[in-house]
């Protein structure tokens, strides 16, 4: 039987030594990077989830009655416009990122809880049937708020004549306001408010602005109750308005 020997011997050159410690390298530095990143995302879920829990409790301790807001709100409101031009005696002018980073709108005495900008409390409770949403709505905004339930962005209080304005995360799952790009025209938004009223509003628009455009947030309403949701678009360039008004 004839046999082939392949008596040829394998070189390792310096070149392939250095590929083959690259791709080592490579190879560590992506595990570690996978590990980081699903421990991130392990982490933010964990935080959400608290953030719900907390949302719950703040909801199982919502009590009517309670309401009584702070002298001289009214008289000194804080506007949110785009031009930083003073408008109708308003005496202090923000934007919208600024106001969403932690700007504090129409504050409560007898907070309940603290964050680290001081107190806050519920206000008032929303829900929407058609997109299973039910929280409660805290008396100011900001970044540590928004994480827990929708917030008091501007306006009048709850179920007041004028536009009740409330800001919300879109997480892009079915916590806070990430389904409210879900809603239509006609469907439904329910408040209940400290006084125990429970007023309902119908959807009559929806659509998206850029972050600056505020006008949403106008209080002519011609003496109408309405209601104003505002959230992220899942790709956060640009924000989701939804108008309701009393039915």
């Amino acid at each position: 039987m004839n046999q082939i020997l392949d008596t040829r011997k394998i070189y390792v050159t310096p070149g392939l030594k250095r590929k083959k410690k690259l791709y080592k390298i490579n190879f560590f530095l992506s595990t570690f990077l996978v590990c980081i990143l699903f421990s991130c995302y392990i982490y933010a879920e964990y935080d959400k989830a608290k953030s719900e829990e907390m949302s719950k409790e703040i909801l199982s301790s919502f009590t009517l009655g309670t309401y009584e807001p702070e002298i001289g709100t009214e008289e000194n409101p804080i506007v949110i416009i785009l031009d930083n031009e003073d408008i109708n005696g308003f005496v202090e002018v923000t934007t919208l990122e600024d106001s969403l980073a932690g700007a504090a709108v129409n504050e409560y005495n007898q907070g309940e809880m603290e964050d680290s900008q001081g107190e806050y409390k519920a206000i008032a409770i929303i829900d929407i049937p058609s997109i299973e949403l039910h929280y409660p709505i805290l008396s100011r905004v900001s970044d540590e708020l928004l994480k827990i339930s929708p917030n008091k962005f501007y306006g009048p209080e709850p179920n007041e004549v004028g536009n009740f304005c409330i800001a919300g995360h879109n997480y892009r799952n079915s916590k806070l306001f990430s389904n409210v790009h879900l809603l239509e025209k006609e469907d439904l938004i329910h408040i209940t408010d400290l006084k125990g009223r429970v007023v309902t509003y119908k959807v009559y628009d929806k659509y998206q602005v850029m972050p600056e455009d505020t006008s949403c947030t106008s209080q002519l309403t011609n003496g109408r109750r309405e209601v104003t949701l505002i959230t992220c678009t899942n790709s956060t360039l640009e924000r989701i308005i939804i108008k309701a008004s009393e039915i």
